[in-house]
């Protein structure tokens, strides 16, 4: 096999597996992880289970690479992070309630002891959690114009987007995600 056979082999696979990856979010907003399965995936995109275990040896292999994609979406470089691009994020998330949803099924099915995506979402919270607390510290110092420090103010911050998106989810028409975030942005600057 010549080197530009192998480039186009390997293009071709890495397409293949974007495929499988968003078939398989699609089949996890529908049915949930524990719902979803190998063969549904397969089904959608036109591969026997056989076949899909090519490209993801497991259950598991799949999973980790949609929370990892999902990540690729929203990946911004810690440095480039601002108050106002947080905004931006809950703006463009409520544009697109499948993967908000996929999302949050994943992270409530996680918390249960043994489920497949549970350190992924630990690793996830903990890096969020700092992150958060930089922007914070950016925008404020060591200290909010009520007291709390960025640390502090960092889970309530993750806390307030997470809980919105859930209620969105359930009741789109009542929830104004992006608006009820902004208003809490304001209160951050409150004294």
């Amino acid at each position: 096999m010549s080197y530009g056979d192998a480039m186009n082999a390997r293009a071709k696979s890495e397409e293949r597996r974007a495929e499988i990856v968003r078939a398989a979010l699609e089949v996890i907003a529908e049915r949930g992880y524990r719902g979803a399965s190998l063969a549904a995936v397969a089904e959608r995109v036109g591969l026997t289970q056989q076949g899909l275990l090519h490209y993801f040896p497991t259950k598991d292999a799949l999973l980790v690479a949609v929370l990892e994609e999902r990540d690729q979406w929203d990946a911004v470089p810690d440095s480039r992070w601002r108050i106002d691009l947080l905004a931006s994020l809950v703006e463009y998330n409520a544009m697109r309630p499948g993967i908000i949803q996929t999302f949050s099924a994943l992270l409530g099915e996680s918390v249960t002891e043994g489920h497949p995506a549970r350190d992924y979402f630990t690793e996830r919270y903990a890096r969020v959690r700092a992150g958060m607390a930089a922007v914070l510290r950016t925008e404020y110092g060591d200290h909010l114009p009520n007291g709390l420090t960025p640390e502090r103010t960092a889970p309530l911050l993750v806390a307030v987007m997470d809980g919105l998106q859930y209620q969105w989810l359930l009741d789109p028409e009542s929830v104004d995600m992006p608006g009820a975030f902004r208003d809490f942005l304001a209160l951050l600057g409150e004294v």
